[in-house]
Parts: structure tokens; sequence; C-alpha cells
């Protein structure tokens, strides 16, 4: 299902204004919403101010006077933080667009609030890294109350490609439950391709001879030669998605699952190898990065 235009120019603040909030602040604003941002480092969030949008110093600033807030932080602490910060200013009947990869406990947390200050909670992240949020063309997992999605409907068209919800109750976690078993293949796929990259500089095979090998058949994946080509020709930085965020959010996944019953060895050693990517000091960088967890010494790049 697919979210429609609405007639209403909503006013929108956006807290978090990293990878991805940045260019979907953007993205509201070159769509002719008026946009209010704040973020945690006011530095970071000051160029949006050449695409009209108005930057503020605290959360409460931002919120004020928003029709709909949108988040988009590092985890559900740091969400239910900036959202207290900002609850006195908060009018209640807002529409709260909750897009960061919270994991489902979080959740929890972030619908309470919402109906602590009478907010209209919407859980909607998205699927996308860096150079599709700047298109606007995310994919938004949407789960909330229908009768109140038109006033979402513009802000989810800026950022978005398509819409595809999964609810009625944004405080079941459905979108959010749905990003997590997504994110499990994204980060498979991910360590996956750095741990082929290794070995082939282990093993002294050339890269490309891989590439030729799979070319064409159902193993050849474009993610694959995504990833593999940031690694090969060190285009790491600016990151798609960093490796510190790929670090977290395979830990909810791991989470989810034990929550569940069900033990996910691969989305563990993602965490793993995330986590001593980062330790190596990577976390910065692109999560193909993760390719370097394989060395003790960082590799002479020679294959590439």
């Amino acid at each position: 299902m697919t979210s429609s235009s609405s007639t209403t120019t909503p006013t929108v603040a956006v807290l978090g204004t990293g990878i991805m909030g940045a260019p979907m602040a953007r993205n509201l604003a070159r769509a002719g919403l008026a946009v209010r941002a704040w973020n945690r480092t006011r530095d970071k969030a000051e160029p949006l101010t050449a695409e009209g949008v108005t930057v503020t110093g605290t959360p409460a600033e931002a919120v004020t006077g928003a029709d709909v807030v949108l988040t988009m932080l590092y985890d559900g602490p740091a969400t239910l933080d900036v959202m207290r910060q900002a609850a006195e200013a908060l009018r209640p009947g807002t529409a709260w667009v909750q897009s960061t990869t919270a994991g489902i406990e979080a959740i929890d947390d972030l619908a309470a609030f919402a109906r602590g200050h009478d907010l209209v909670f919407f859980d909607a992240p998205v699927l996308g890294t860096r150079q599709p949020a700047e298109a606007g063309q995310l994919l938004v997992l949407a789960a909330g109350p229908e009768a109140h999605r038109p006033a979402v409907a513009p802000v989810f068209d800026a950022v978005g490609a398509r819409t595809v919800w999964t609810g009625e109750d944004g405080a079941a976690g459905t979108a959010t439950r749905l990003k997590l078993v997504a994110n499990s293949w994204v980060l498979a796929a991910t360590s996956a391709a750095g741990e082929v990259l290794a070995l082939a500089e282990a093993l002294g095979v050339d890269p490309a001879h891989f590439f030729d090998a799979i070319g064409g058949g159902a193993l050849d994946l474009p993610y694959l030669r995504v990833k593999a080509d940031l690694v090969l020709n060190d285009r790491l930085t600016p990151a798609q998605f960093a490796v510190a965020t790929a670090a977290k959010d395979a830990r909810l996944i791991v989470s989810a699952g034990e929550r569940n019953g069900v033990r996910l060895d691969v989305a563990a050693a993602s965490a793993a190898r995330m986590e001593r990517a980062a330790a190596q000091g990577h976390g910065e960088e692109d999560m193909a990065a993760a390719y370097y967890a394989s060395f003790e010494q960082p590799p002479a790049r020679g294959n590439g």
C-alpha cells in the first residue's frame, strides 16, 4: 500500500540531522514544507539554512508550532531523551513520525511517551542509505492510524519513493519489526562481502576474477558489487551507512531474536565484526569497512 498526497502543507520539525536526517530535512524543504531542524551538534545542521530550513538551538524550539515531528536519531534512548527535552513545546494532537531504528523494546517506551503527551504516534523507520535519502527515494515502512495518515503523507512523499503500511497501531512496532528483518539481510550481505574480499586478499586472488566467475549468475548481486567497490577503491567516506550504526542495529536484531526464541548466529557475528571494525577506528566509515575486521593489521591493498 502506498501513500497518497495530501492537500495540506504541514510544518515539520526534524530532530537529528545526521547521515539520514539532513537529506530528509532538505527534501522536505524542497517539497515546499516549512522545516525546523535541531541537531545535537548544531554545526552539522547549519548548512540546511541554505535550503530554507530554520535551524534551532534546542529540541523545544524546533517543535514549537510543528504539525509533524520527525525523529532520526541514533537509537531509542537518545530519541526518548530528545523528545523529553522537547516536551514542553509539543502540542496535543501533533503527529510524531519516529524514523530511528530503535528496536522493539524501545518502541514500547516511545509509544508510552506519545500517549502521555497526546501525540499521534507513527512507527516509521526507513530502508535506504545516504544516496537514496539524498534523492528522496527511501522506502518508508510505516504503522499508524489511518485517520491521521493525511497529515504525514506530504512528509513521506517528500522523503520516500514509496510507503509500505504495516498496521494501524504504531505502538505495536510492526514497521520496526519489518525494518529489523530487512536490516538482518543487509548486514549479513555486507559482512559476507567483506569476508569474500578478505579471503581473496589472504589467498592472493584478484577480486576481479571472483566477480568474473559469478557474473550474470544467481550469486551475482548488485549490492555485493556496490559494497566491494567501496572497499577496493577506498571510497568508505562519506559513509552511506556507518559501521557504528550498523553495529547498533545488529545488536538490536540479535536481541529481538533472543526475545522471541530465535538464535541468530550470522547477525551476532555481524555485530562482532562491526564492533571490531569500529574499535580499529572505522566507526564513522561505511559499514563495508567491516572488511578490516578480518585482519589483525590493516592489509596493504594491492588488488584494487
